[in-house]
């Protein structure tokens, strides 16, 4: 039954999740022992990096997947499969193209078993409330991305849910459109209009969390954990900038880039060892990030969301930059700020030669896979290996997916370095055709 003096419509209890590399490695853990609940009458938001388990844990609430372990409870009873009462609304538009707006709105009901009538009167007045009055009849190829997920949003809503699960709804659609969204979705919450109880969603979006969101739930990596739970106490509508509004989002900045004491004391930077999983980042990327913080008005340190407006980056995107800067030693970043370390700043200020040299010296010290491969490329009598040869090795450690986009990101950092040379052709690394 549902608790009525907390009013839980859902709780989630030590769940963990973990996917198998496909190979002889442990399998991967992907969730460490989640536990979160989800109240009437809230939004709450998953917040947190590509990777970090979000989507794997809202498909585990919607029943789309099954935990490795923990259980998921709606109104008390464990969750082992689709639950009528809870409905998702995807990343990408998911409509069946050879269907009218008012048909794959009804397409759920349908499968209900709703009578004919009265799927047809629901889908249109879902519709209607959802801002398609007069596109009944338009077909999917005929709609813009915003209109197309505005059907995606009617279709989850006119089988009148309890809970609305969201997977990152607007980040398929250019800025302004998802503005657009964003604001009739959160008026129709603020005047009660939409027949559901609580929305849960996942974003990698910061502003857009504390804009939505009456809860923030922040998810750290390798594996996801909940670093940290924050509640958001402004009124509707709210204003990005408004100073209480600011404030949250450098807290929340400021608590996503938190290393603990014992990461510190342990040297501890976004993944160790030969099984670390690297982001495929270009070189001119590096530089240009760096440059820009060397730059006025930063001159050397930048706070993290002054520095993504300004480069107009989400999350997702300024997050591995920054990492894998830090990662090499070229940035530090610690609540919510990224200054150029002593390094940094002579890489910026050096010529190309010198810059190389630089990036070549702490791309062996800090990244074993590209130690790893100039090791053997020394050891050999002809100083040439095949790429399969680490590709294998990596995954050991990872998956087949992760290994081929950290081997690819460690041969285009090691050639700009010239620690090694690379045939694309006969796929082989060497040393002897450097020069």
């Amino acid at each position: 039954m549902l608790d009525v003096a907390t009013k839980t419509l859902l709780a989630v209890d030590n769940v963990c999740q973990s996917y198998s590399n496909g190979s002889d490695a442990p399998s991967a853990l992907v969730l460490d022992h989640i536990s979160l609940k989800l109240e009437q009458n809230e939004i709450v938001g998953l917040l947190g990096r590509s990777g970090c388990g979000k989507s794997s844990l809202l498909r585990i609430v919607a029943g789309l997947a099954q935990p490795a372990s923990g259980d998921v409870t709606y109104r008390g009873v464990k969750i082992d499969g689709p639950v009528n009462s809870i409905a998702m609304v995807f990343q990408s538009f998911a409509l069946f193209p050879w269907l009218s707006v008012l048909e794959n709105v009804e397409l759920g009901l349908k499968a209900r078993k709703v009578p004919a009538a009265e799927a047809r009167k629901r889908a249109l007045a879902a519709i209607d409330l959802i801002g398609l009055d007069g596109f009944e009849s338009a077909y999917p190829k005929e709609l813009s991305g915003g209109m197309r997920q505005r059907v995606g949003f009617a279709r989850a809503l006119v089988v009148q849910p309890d809970i609305l699960l969201m997977d990152e709804p607007f980040s398929a659609l250019d800025v302004l459109t998802a503005e657009t969204l964003r604001t009739d979705l959160l008026d129709l919450w603020v005047e009660g209009r939409m027949p559901i109880k609580s929305i849960l969603m996942v974003t990698h979006n910061i502003e857009e969390a504390v804009l939505m969101c009456d809860r923030i739930v922040i998810l750290s990596s390798n594996p996801g954990r909940i670093a940290a739970e924050i509640k958001v106490g402004l009124q509707h509508p709210r204003n990005r900038l408004d100073p209480a509004f600011r404030q949250l989002v450098d807290q929340i900045y400021a608590t996503m880039t938190h290393r603990t004491e014992t990461d510190k004391s342990r040297g501890k930077f976004p993944g160790m060892g030969i099984g670390m999983v690297l982001t495929r980042i270009s070189t001119n990327t590096f530089a240009g990030m760096m440059e820009e913080i060397a730059a006025p008005p930063y001159n050397g340190k930048a706070d993290i969301p002054a520095l993504a407006d300004s480069l107009n980056m989400e999350v997702d995107d300024l997050f591995p930059i920054a990492e894998t800067l830090q990662l090499l030693r070229f940035v530090e970043v610690a609540e919510g700020d990224i200054a150029l370390t002593a390094t940094g700043k002579r890489f910026v200020d050096a010529d190309t030669d010198t810059r190389k040299s630089l990036f070549r010296d702490h791309l062996l010290t800090y990244v074993p896979i590209a130690a790893r491969i100039k090791q053997v490329l020394d050891e050999r009598p002809r100083h040439k290996a095949p790429a399969a040869r680490f590709r294998q090795e990596l995954e050991d450690y990872m998956s087949a997916d992760q290994a081929t986009v950290t081997l690819a990101t460690v041969t285009n950092w090691g050639r700009y370095a010239e620690i090694f040379a690379y045939d694309e052709k006969r796929r082989t690394f060497s040393i002897e055709d450097l020069h």
